[in-house]
């Protein structure tokens, strides 16, 4: 898949755990780890948005198009 998800690089960048991020978010340790994984096929805007706020970050900082040509 061309996106990927470089959600573990930010959380190592803050120093934050998993169980951390998905509490200050309010998803499931699960559904994080999905998205962590990048096995999600899509992602809430407002789920982005609480990702981006608790690790004070932008879209882009999670988010990466890698073109597989």
């Amino acid at each position: 898949m061309p996106i990927i998800v470089n959600l573990d690089v930010m959380m190592a960048k803050r120093k934050m755990s998993s169980g951390e991020l998905a509490e200050r978010i309010g998803i499931s340790q699960a559904n994080l780890s999905i998205l962590k994984t990048g096995k999600a096929k899509a992602i809430r805007f407002s789920t982005l948005e609480a990702i981006c706020k608790a690790l004070n970050c932008q879209p882009g900082d999670i988010l990466e198009f890698k073109d597989q040509d």
